[in-house]
């Protein structure tokens, strides 16, 4: 099995979430993970090149947000939550969220009918609805966000796993449109480091770009890129210390970390904003 779809991503990461799930110190549980996965999921992990040993990576990333988006519904008051490019995520049926909360899926329509239907005799934990949407039509994107910012207050979107297939003017185009809705918040999604793109790129390129879903975004200047467009970081969660303080680090991480403190200040925080998961606030 391998990606043949840029929603078959969603498989592979859903698959790692119920690899997660099924250990005895899990850090999250995703009862419908497995399900969602299929055996696609399993097969598209057992393909991968370390398929199995990078699944760290993606199972920190999934609890941060766990964490992040609980800390701002809780904090902020959000009355609406978006997920961009929803993928498999049932974070609405599986977390413990506000049951007078609105939560938005949207993606593409196939991956979209898919998971509503697998999971149509299970309960959401809030007000669900499933928008479909191809987020790369601008014209259809933007103005599905206008229809939704303006059905808000306090709206907090989320982007997981998404910015990294989109091109640098897609982002940008992503982000201004984010802003002009108006009572969009508050953004949070993963950000990668130009030299963990590259990394990405010789490890699973040709995968990914079999499905036409390259890795494309990884900005030199993190989440700066996002100040010309009206967002501004509000916190930053790196994978490396997630990864440690979750005791889910990758392998060989011991030997690192002795090793960059060796290193200027400069570097070593270059090295902690590797990857990472960025809250952004709008201006």
């Amino acid at each position: 099995m391998t990606i043949n779809h840029i929603s078959d991503t969603a498989r592979w990461v859903a698959y790692y979430r119920a690899m997660e799930t099924e250990r005895s110190d899990s850090i999250f549980k995703d009862p419908f993970a497995k399900r969602l996965a299929g055996p696609e999921g399993e097969a598209i992990v057992g393909t991968m090149k370390r398929g199995k040993q990078m699944a760290w990576a993606m199972i920190v990333r999934t609890a941060v947000f766990d964490e992040l988006i609980l800390d701002a519904i809780r904090t902020q008051k959000v009355d609406l939550v978006v997920n961009l490019a929803a993928g498999l995520d049932a974070r609405p049926w599986r977390m413990d969220l506000p049951p007078n909360l609105r939560w938005v899926d949207v993606d593409l329509p196939g991956i979209l009918d898919y998971k509503v239907d697998m999971l149509k005799a299970e309960t959401p934990r809030c007000k669900y609805e499933a928008l479909r949407v191809d987020l790369t039509d601008g014209a259809k994107r933007n103005a599905a966000l206008a229809q939704l910012g303006a059905s808000a207050t306090r709206a907090l979107v989320v982007a997981e796993g998404l910015l990294i297939y989109l091109t640098a003017e897609q982002v940008g185009a992503l982000a201004t449109d984010l802003n002009a809705a108006g009572n969009f918040k508050w953004w949070m999604f993963d950000l990668a480091n130009p030299r963990l793109l590259k990394m990405m790129q010789r490890m699973w390129g040709k995968t990914v770009n079999a499905g036409n879903a390259p890795f494309q975004f990884a900005p030199a200047d993190g989440t700066k890129f996002f100040e010309k467009f009206g967002w501004k970081e509000a916190a930053f969660r790196s994978m490396m210390d997630e990864a440690r303080r979750l005791n889910r680090e990758m392998g060989g991480a011991w030997l690192w970390r002795p090793i960059m403190k060796l290193y200027p200040k400069r570097m070593q925080e270059q090295f902690r904003r590797f990857s990472g998961v960025a809250l952004l606030a709008r201006q």
